[in-house]
C-alpha cells in the first residue's frame, strides 16, 4: 500500500508561510485544510514506476555492466533505446516517441546516475534536495521549499541511490552504522541516515554547489554585503587575519568562505581539511584532506584533529578547517597562534558572540584541565574576525556583521562591529528591507592592512549613531 500524497496540487503554486526558524514551507489553502489532506496517488505514475521497474531489471540483466562506464554514452543510449524497444513490442504497449525518450533517459539516469534525483540536480535553480522517504521530495529554490514531482519506487529503491552515493566516496551506511555524510562528484554535500535512526523511511539531504562559485563581486550584486565590506574582507585575506565565520545551517558559511578564499595569492600552499570535502578553492596550490570513519571492526577512523596536527607538518603557509565542531577547535587555535596566518573557519553559532562561547565549549572537550581565562586568551590572539551570516526570512543569505577582536578586558573577550546590518522593515512581497552599514569604527589592525598593501578608504559612519 503506497503512502498518501498531501493534497497541495503540485503543478499549482502553494501558498508559503514562514515556519519559527524563518524558512518558507508549504501549507495548504485554508480551506482545504479542514478537508481531508490526503488524496491517492496517480494511478498513471504508479503505472509508469511499475513498468519503468521492470525494465530497468531488463536492462541490468541485459547490459555488461562490467564495461559500461567504458561505453560512449550516445552508443549506450542506442543500445538501451534498442532493448526497451524490443520490450514493449514484445508486450504490446505501443508508447509516443516523447514518452519513450523520457523513459529512456529516466533508465539511464537509473543506471548510470542517481535516477530520480538526476533531473534536480542538473536544475541550477534548485539550491537543497530534501529527500523525506521514499514518496516525498522537497527541493529549494532561492530560500523557499516547494514539494517536487521526484519519487522514489519504494524504499529499496530510495536505499540503492543512497548506497551509490555513500559507496564511490569509500564510506557505508547500514544499521550498525545509520547516519553518513558525503559528497557528490561535483562537491555537493550529502548526508544521509536510515532505520532504526529515521522511523519513517531513509531520508537525505543533498546541498547543491554552483558550478561556478560565487565571487565576492557576485555577493555584492545580490545584496548579501556592501562594496566597502567586501573591500575589507579581501583587504582582510590578502593581510592574512584569521576569520572565524558563523552562522546557522544553510546561512552560507561555506560559500562566504569559498569567496573570501579567491583573495589568497596563488603562490601560497594551502592545506584543507573537512569532514567532506566540499570547499572550491581556485588557487592551484591545495592539498585537500578529508576525515575518515571507522571501518566494520571500529578501526581506521581519522578525525578532524589528526589531520589537523597532521597538516601542521606539511609546510602549509593558511589552513582552511571547513568547520570545528570538536576538540579540533585546540588544535585550529594552536596553529592560529604559532605562525600560521590567514588561517580560516567555521562555526554553527546565532552571533559573533555566541560562536566565541561555542569555540570555548569545544575546547573544553578535549578533556584537559585549562582555566576559561586561558581558552579565552588563546580565542583573543588567535582569532581576528568573525563574520556573522544568516538566512533571513524571505530566503535571501546575508552577511550580518563583521566584528574584530580587539583583546581581553579582565576575562571578558573585546569585539567592536566594523560593518552591520540594519533591518528597516519588510516588503509588500515579504523580502526583508535593510542596509549593510559601517559603524564608523575603524579596525584596529588597520596599521597591518596598511603595511600589506591593503587601503580601506573612509568608513562612513552609521547615520543611525552620528
Amino acid at each position: 500500500m503506497f503512502k498518501q500524497f498531501n493534497k497541495t496540487p503540485v503543478h499549482a503554486p502553494a501558498p508559503k508561510v514562514v515556519d519559527l526558524h524563518g524558512t518558507a514551507v508549504i501549507a495548504p489553502e485554508p480551506a482545504e485544510a479542514e478537508e481531508s489532506q490526503f488524496v491517492q496517488p496517480d494511478p498513471e505514475l504508479l503505472e509508469h514506476l511499475e513498468l519503468k521497474s521492470r525494465l530497468h531489471d531488463m536492462l541490468l540483466t541485459r547490459l555488461n555492466l562490467a564495461v559500461i562506464e567504458k561505453v560512449e554514452l550516445t552508443e549506450l543510449r542506442r543500445e538501451a533505446a534498442g532493448l526497451i524497444g524490443e520490450f514493449l513490442a514484445a508486450e504490446n504497449r505501443p508508447m509516443r516517441s516523447e514518452d519513450f525518450k523520457r523513459i529512456v533517459d529516466e533508465l539511464l539516469n537509473e543506471v548510470l546516475g542517481l535516477g530520480p534525483l538526476e533531473p534536480l540536480l542538473a536544475d541550477p535553480t534548485i539550491n537543497d534536495i530534501l529527500v523525506n522517504g521514499h514518496e516525498t521530495v522537497y527541493v529549494e529554490r532561492s530560500g523557499v521549499l516547494e514539494l517536487s514531482r521526484a519519487r522514489f519506487r519504494d524504499e529499496k529503491h530510495l536505499l540503492r541511490i543512497i548506497e551509490k552515493i555513500v559507496n564511490r566516496v569509500g564510506r557505508r551506511i547500514d544499521e550498525s552504522n545509520p547516519w553518513v555524510d558525503a559528497r557528490l562528484e561535483d562537491g555537493s554535500r550529502v548526508n544521509a541516515i536510515i532505520r532504526p535512526c529515521a522511523i519513517d523511511g531513509p531520508s537525505m539531504s543533498i546541498r547543491k554547489f554552483s558550478r561556478s562559485p560565487l565571487t565576492m563581486k557576485r555577493l555584492v550584486e545580490t545584496g548579501s554585503l556592501s562594496p566597502q565590506a567586501a573591500q575589507l574582507l579581501q583587504g582582510l585575506v590578502k593581510a592574512r587575519m584569521n576569520i572565524l565565520i558563523s552562522g546557522g545551517t544553510g546561512s552560507g558559511k561555506t560559500t562566504m568562505l569559498n569567496a573570501m578564499s579567491a583573495s589568497i595569492s596563488p603562490l601560497e600552499r594551502i592545506v584543507t581539511i573537512e569532514d567532506a570535502a566540499e570547499l572550491q578553492l581556485q588557487q592551484p596550490h591545495v592539498v585537500r584532506l578529508e576525515t575518515r570513519p571507522a571501518n566494520p571492526q571500529g578501526n581506521g577512523a581519522v578525525a578532524q584533529r589528526d589531520l589537523v596536527r597532521n597538516a601542521l607538518r606539511m609546510r602549509p603557509d593558511r589552513i582552511i578547517v571547513g568547520e570545528v565542531r570538536g576538540s579540533e577547535t585546540f588544535d585550529m587555535l594552536q596553529a592560529m597562534n604559532t605562525g600560521h596566518d590567514g588561517s580560516m573557519t567555521t562555526v554553527h553559532a546565532n552571533s559573533a558572540r555566541d560562536a566565541l562561547g561555542r569555540l570555548e565549549q569545544m575546547v573544553s572537550m578535549m578533556g584537559a584541565d585549562m582555566p576559561l581565562s586561558a581558552i579565552r586568551a588563546q580565542i583573543a590572539s588567535g582569532i581576528h574576525f568573525v563574520i556573522q551570516v544568516a538566512r533571513l526570512s524571505d530566503g535571501r543569505r546575508h552577511v550580518l556583521s563583521v566584528s574584530e577582536l580587539t583583546g581581553m578586558e579582565g576575562e571578558v573577550i573585546t569585539m567592536q562591529d566594523i560593518f552591520v546590518f540594519r533591518r528597516t522593515g519588510v516588503a509588500d512581497d515579504g523580502r526583508i528591507l535593510g542596509n549593510f552599514v559601517p559603524t564608523g569604527l575603524r579596525p584596529r589592525c588597520a596599521e597591518e592592512l596598511a603595511l600589506a598593501g591593503v587601503t580601506l578608504g573612509t568608513l562612513s559612519r552609521d547615520p543611525e549613531k552620528v
